[in-house]
């Protein structure tokens, strides 16, 4: 069973006890997160496909901890002019399992 989920500007295909990350959200680990826009659920009778969303479906998760993604070098050169900055930045993450898929 799996689910296609819409969180922010991305798509996720998720399946139970899957662990991932998820945009930093600001909340404890072990408070429990609630997606319920759903797009799509495969599951044993079927594939049901929403038109944009499955409005009963729910898609319920565990935050685990939050992170920080690798880390991404920013550099800047301005060739003959002595210019030369380097800094880098790691972008916040939380990490999620999946509990359960509900259909309702």
């Amino acid at each position: 069973m799996y689910a296609i989920i819409d969180d922010g500007a991305r798509q996720l295909k998720v399946e139970e006890g899957q662990e991932f990350d998820i945009d930093f959200r600001d909340l404890a680990p072990g408070d429990e997160i609630k997606f319920d826009r759903v797009l799509a659920i495969r599951d044993e009778s079927g594939f049901k496909l929403g038109f944009p969303i499955l409005p009963t479906a729910v898609v319920t998760a565990k935050i685990v901890s939050s992170t920080q993604g690798p880390k991404l070098v920013v550099q800047k050169f301005r060739r003959r002019k002595n210019y030369r900055r380097r800094t880098g930045h790691r972008q916040l993450h939380t990490r999620i399992l999946i509990e359960k898929i509900t259909i309702g």
